[in-house]
């Protein structure tokens, strides 16, 4: 028998009709919104690196929140810039914490609204590393162990739904799942940043957070970018570990990697589009050389097109405006 020629271009005809036939489709559900709170009052900073991403106090986090609920955006991702940074980062731990604050302001005004925090000390610390350091500089893994689930169960305490932690230490992710258990927060689910690369794309982020090293680098417990295999090392790791969604970052320049998670696992597995592929597409479009919104829509569909079940993305707010939320 034979068939007819097939001609692609007949599904291709109009947008209601390739809307229909589309393979990945994104959704507002898929976003994740990061926030950064501040201490103090009536603060509402722009990121001069990331056009249109604030540092806000709380008061500001909490009309932030009510947009973000509004959009339709189920979650938002906390991260916190404390008055006062010291060597053991206490504010990470502290229950009147900046993040447990606006934690507990945010969950007050919109209760339906997921909070997910950032578990780590690099934003907290005067040194700007991760965790503990030892007296040769590098941070000391199991001693950093303890403060983390200490971080994450004063984030439980003051209501968070998840908390993600992002510091990439060995076997931190247990020592938080026992933690969490110990205190009575085993519904309390972790979002593991589990292949989490040392590239160079963190620099506007580390404006907005005031996170910049004082010395040195974090290549000793960032990934190397240049491997594959080891992220699905690392990722197994967590599962075993008990993390409840594993965390590919940065996400455009590894889609493979994102890809090879999702072959791999049974897991949700979330993306980050991270704060230098936001700032590239707003740096681009302000000089016309690119049309900066269907840029950014077409990552995010990438994103999700190679495997992502939850996208956390600057770009959230726009891109829900753009899908009808």
């Amino acid at each position: 028998m034979q068939y007819p020629e097939y001609r692609p271009r007949r599904l291709r005809r109009n947008e209601t009709l390739r809307r229909m036939v589309r393979e990945t489709k994104l959704s507002v559900d898929d976003l994740v919104y990061p926030l950064f709170a501040v201490a103090g009052k009536g603060l509402r900073k722009e990121v001069p690196s990331m056009p249109g991403v604030f540092q806000m106090s709380v008061d500001h986090l909490v009309k932030e929140a009510r947009e973000v609920r509004k959009l339709g955006i189920p979650a938002v991702l906390l991260f916190g810039i404390p008055a006062k940074k010291d060597p053991l980062g206490k504010d990470a731990y502290s229950d009147k914490g900046i993040v447990q604050t606006a934690v507990r302001a945010i969950k007050d005004a919109e209760p339906d609204l997921m909070v997910v925090t950032d578990v780590c000390f690099c934003e907290y610390t005067d040194h700007g590393h991760c965790g503990i350091l030892r007296k040769d500089g590098d941070v000391d893994n199991d001693a950093t162990l303890a403060i983390l689930a200490k971080s994450a169960v004063s984030h439980a305490r003051a209501g968070a739904d998840i908390v993600a932690p992002s510091d990439m230490m060995d076997g931190r992710v247990g020592a938080i799942r026992k933690a969490l258990d110990r205190d009575g927060f085993t519904g309390v689910p972790i979002m593991s940043y589990a292949a989490k690369y040392a590239g160079g794309f963190y620099g506007p982020f580390r404006d907005a957070a005031e996170s910049t090293p004082s010395f040195g680098d974090r290549r000793s417990y960032q990934m190397d970018p240049g491997n594959a295999r080891e992220a699905l090392r690392e990722v197994a790791l967590d599962v075993r570990e008990g993390a409840d969604i594993v965390m590919v970052k940065p996400a455009l320049a590894y889609l493979d990697i994102i890809c090879r998670v999702r072959q791999t696992f049974e897991l949700p597995v979330a993306a980050y589009n991270v704060s230098g592929e936001y700032s590239m597409v707003k740096a681009g479009a302000s000089l016309g050389w690119i049309d900066g919104d269907r840029v950014q829509m077409e990552i995010l569909a990438a994103i999700k097109r190679a495997g992502a079940d939850l996208v956390i993305t600057y770009a959230a707010k726009d891109a829900a405006m753009a899908l009808g939320g």
